[in-house]
């Protein structure tokens, strides 16, 4: 999260027109290509696919839908504020709207992980689970410890700094997708290939979900978690020989391989997993469980859980570093946190937050303990990380309108064709979702809709809402570059 560690400033625009014309010449250049494969490994994954398996055929419909009108407005319009101006959504909306604005859409970036982490570790849990024992995977006290334990972890590894981070990281988009993915499809084409029949129904009739009110289109708002993040890659669009014409190429492309890698594996665990059946955290291994027993390699389950596991893992300390530390130099160059939380550890490392963070995230996993169905809770705190990110598109797009208006002559190395269009289209799919968000899927169960509500409600409240406002309302001057002096000289946590 490199584009957040710039604060906004206003002023010295010549000198920064200047600087960037420089790094122009010096910057190493990117290929659309390089650029487009960079946009797929940081968008893509597996985890989501067992979401839309629900609805088999229909997921083609359901990734469309959300990719034209949410995937697509994101990337362009984020290129053209990345092209302009420096320091990532925290400066593009303060610069649009105003620094306390801006403050919000960095504190819903690092708010979201809060959720995100419960989420993804519980589809950690639950592939651990076919290795171990396959019924722990439906079992919330297994699934609770798991998330502390590794969580915690997690937290150590990232409070030393340690450069093995970024190795494991790097090597995600291939051993915890491509591979998997790409082998679920093989399996699942030989399976159909062989005469089976596909456990979801592959005709027309089935290309579009059945209408059953606002619960049949309420898996769609989990699409646009998925495809969020392409305003992080934006960044890079300086780095191309001839960004008007080679980042729409780039976007394009990246959106067709996120596309492929989403559609074709949920396609493959409909085929074999029928939906009444499926879990929502373990669903990825149910499928390849399913095939590996038919062909009789069954040996390889593990093999693929410790991939799926390894490339979770890394994306979780990558995001354990990366909003948690934007947020840190913000705050410090305006004041938004107190200084007990702008206190680095001897590696340098923005400890006081994580232990924060993670308390909160040890409450949340705990949830799943109380909670009976994993599933449920799994999509309970899908949508809230969702619902919470989504304040973040809302304020870019309003922005970038803003931006263009406002400074309509200020250097941009890209301009997004139609930008107030685009940022509409972004705006009302970002609010339709957000209002979706609120309807009780069918994997909620049989529970009550006003306590679904309330729980969403509560969480999209309480974190994007109340918290951030707090820390405006009740920040204190001195809180201004506090941290400075706030790092420990010797070893230890702050």
């Amino acid at each position: 999260m490199s584009a957040m560690d710039m604060p906004a400033d206003g002023s010295g625009a010549g000198a920064r027109t200047k600087e960037r014309a420089v790094q122009a010449v010096s910057a190493p250049r990117l290929t659309w290509l390089t650029l487009a494969l960079m946009t797929t490994s940081s968008v893509a994954s597996l985890r989501a696919a067992p979401t839309m398996a629900v609805y088999g055929l229909a997921c083609v419909f359901l990734y469309l839908v959300p990719a034209i009108v949410f995937l697509l407005p994101t990337a362009l319009v984020s290129a053209e504020l990345a092209s302009g101006w420096e320091g990532g959504v925290y400066n593009w909306v303060s610069q649009g709207l105003s620094k306390p604005m801006g403050f919000l859409a960095v504190w819903c970036q690092f708010a979201m992980t809060i959720f995100y982490y419960p989420s993804l570790l519980a589809y950690v849990a639950s592939t651990i689970a076919y290795v171990v024992d396959p019924s722990l995977a439906s079992n919330g006290l297994y699934t609770a410890i798991v998330i502390m334990v590794l969580y915690w972890t997690g937290v150590w590894i990232s409070s030393r700094g340690t450069g093995a981070v970024a190795g494991l990281a790097s090597w995600g988009l291939v051993i915890g997708t491509l591979i998997p993915g790409t082998l679920l499809v093989v399996l699942g084409g030989v399976f159909l290939g062989q005469g089976n029949a596909s456990a979801a129904p592959m005709n027309a009739a089935h290309l579009l979900p059945a209408w059953t009110g606002l619960a049949s289109l309420v898996l769609i708002v989990n699409n646009f978690l998925s495809y969020s993040g392409m305003e992080m890659n934006a960044v890079h669009v300086s780095s191309l020989r001839n960004p008007p014409k080679e980042f729409p190429k780039s976007m394009f492309l990246a959106m067709g391989l996120v596309l492929l890698i989403f559609i074709l594996p949920a396609l493959a665990i409909s085929w074999v997993v029928p939906s009444n059946q499926l879990s929502l955290t373990a669903g990825v291994m149910q499928a390849f469980d399913a095939f590996f027993q038919y062909f009789h390699i069954g040996w390889l389950t593990p093999v693929i859980a410790v991939g799926l596991v390894a490339a979770s893992l890394g994306g979780m300390l990558t995001w354990l570093a990366g909003p948690s530390k934007g947020l840190l130099l913000i705050s410090r160059e305006e004041g938004y946190l107190p200084p007990f939380l702008q206190r680095l550890n001897r590696h340098g490392i923005q400890q006081n937050i994580l232990v924060t963070q993670g308390v909160v995230t040890t409450a949340i996993a705990l949830m799943y303990a109380f909670i009976p169905n994993v599933s449920s809770a799994y999509w309970i705190f899908s949508v809230i990380t969702t619902q919470v990110y989504l304040i973040v598109y809302l304020l870019m797009f309003v922005a970038a309108i803003r931006l263009r208006r406002l400074q309509p002559d200020h250097p941009r190395g890209y301009r997004a064709p139609a930008l107030v269009t685009l940022c509409v289209t972004g705006l009302l799919a970002s609010a339709a979702a957000m209002v979706i968000g609120f309807v009780p899927s069918s994997q909620f169960g049989g529970s009550s809709v006003w306590s679904y509500v309330l729980l969403i409600g509560g969480g999209l409240l309480l974190l994007g809402v109340i918290i951030p406002l707090c820390f405006l309302k009740f920040r204190k001057p001195s809180w201004r570059n506090a941290g400075e002096d706030a790092r420990p000289a010797t070893g230890g946590a702050a």
